[in-house]
């Protein structure tokens, strides 16, 4: 079988190069320019790198024009209907979906492994009362190599395991901190009876002072959140992970690279955003005429919620979160919160509304799962913590594969220097203003 080629030829000199074409499994051939700079002396230029493949991966596909999204090669609406966020951790990590067996030993480690040390949880002392959790997150998860410092040899397949377990179990009980330490509660140490979800829902919002009851609806809303935000593809924070791992840097610190990435509103604040535009909106009544401004190209406001960037027809997840929100919003009885009420206003307007049906502007994953982290009363500060919960075994499997993969090498993109050309030094005496 002939290899698959591409020919580029530089026309100032006639000389060409040959460069192959690797395919995948699903999507786009990608063209192997590695030969581009030594044959021509060129290197290619895409700010975003949204036309430029950094790695080749295992893990997870996405076809924005169709609609698809698998982890492992399983598509999402699979997962998010029959499987629990735990088994969809283990899946991402090693490859496969686990047998009865090995799920069991799987929950038992990440259970183990959910209580931080002592002397951690003395550093919130150190963050404002008024800190913001996400600062607190990426900084507390960076310090955990200051506590198992003997196990982070990333050569070592089973220190990386370790490590990724640890993590993974981990993140909930630091974020719980956070929240608690921002809402000026006590701690709650996490309980082994209790499931990932349940466990992450009792540390936020169980008191000493009075016994917390989980209910089952908003646990299995809430898991299913985090399945569907376990992993993306390449995106900013998920190639931030790689690029900080790809130092050698340790996992602790890879992950609290990814946190950080995560922060920025253009990507983890998305959902910020939708709750922030409600309060915009302001009311029921009022829903009109800001559709009609989202219409008006002239005009700066935009529907936040409606359409992705790399879903062209529609968010799969949207499709299954849709319903879990009705239900979550049902069983809660608040059903009168203005803001709430307002967002399903907006819902059902722009699923009737021609303009946003012909665009497939339909509302996406991030819009459902505010108003359902509103309902379950998490404010609106600490969605993007609650992103980082649910994105955390994608990034530690993104982790481990790129430290396995033999072709990567350390992160070191190019650029087109625009700058002053070489110059020689003036003395300061000489210098005019």
């Amino acid at each position: 079988m002939t290899e698959k080629t591409v020919t580029v030829t530089d026309n100032e000199t006639g000389k060409s190069v040959e460069l192959p074409v690797r395919s995948g499994t699903h999507g786009p051939d990608l063209v192997d320019i590695r030969s581009l700079s030594s044959e021509l002396g060129y290197f290619t230029y895409d700010p975003g790198y949204s036309s430029t493949g950094s790695c080749q991966s295992d893990i997870t596909f996405i076809d924005g024009d169709q609609g698809i999204l698998l982890y492992r090669g399983y598509p999402i609406e699979q997962l998010a209907e029959q499987s629990s966020f735990l088994e969809v951790a283990s899946l991402l990590i090693n490859g496969d979906l686990p047998t009865q067996s090995e799920l069991v030993g799987f929950e038992d480690s990440i259970t183990r492994h959910t209580m931080v040390n002592e002397s951690l949880r003395i550093f919130f002392n150190g963050f404002h009362y008024n800190a913001h959790p996400m600062a607190m997150l990426t900084g507390v998860v960076g310090s955990l190599s200051a506590f198992y410092h003997d196990t982070i040899d990333i050569n070592d397949p089973e220190n990386r395991m370790l490590c990724a377990h640890r993590i993974i179990a981990k993140i909930p009980t630091i974020a719980a901190a956070a929240f608690k330490h921002m809402v000026g509660e006590p701690f709650v140490h996490p309980l082994n009876k209790l499931s990932y979800t349940g466990n992450l829902l009792n540390m936020l919002f169980a008191r000493p002072s009075e016994d917390y009851e989980i209910n089952p609806v908003a646990e299995r809303a809430l898991d299913q959140l985090l399945i569907l935000h376990a992993d993306h593809e390449q995106n900013a924070s998920t190639s931030t992970v790689r690029m900080a791992g790809s130092t050698g840097a340790n996992p602790f610190a890879a992950i609290a690279s990814g946190c950080a990435a995560l922060w920025g509103p253009a990507h983890g604040g998305a959902n910020e955003a939708v709750l922030n535009m409600l309060s915009e909106i302001g009311s029921v009544d009022a829903v009109p005429k800001f559709i009609d401004r989202a219409k008006d190209k002239d005009d700066p406001f935009r529907l936040m919620g409606f359409g992705h960037r790399v879903y062209k027809n529609y968010d799969p997840r949207a499709t299954i979160i849709r319903k879990t929100c009705h239900d979550v919003l049902n069983e809660l009885g608040v059903g009168n919160d203005p803001q709430l009420e307002l967002a399903m206003r907006l819902e059902e307007i722009a699923l009737a509304d021609d303009y946003f049906v012909e665009r497939k502007l339909y509302p996406n994953v991030d819009f459902y799962s505010g108003i359902i982290y509103r309902a379950l009363g998490i404010p609106t500060e600490f969605f993007t913590v609650m992103f980082a919960i649910g994105r955390t075994p994608g990034w530690v499997a993104q982790w481990m594969e790129m430290l396995t993969d033999p072709e990567q090498r350390i992160g070191r993109p190019r650029q087109l220097y625009t700058g002053a050309a070489r110059r020689k030094y003036v003395p300061l005496h000489r210098r005019r203003g």
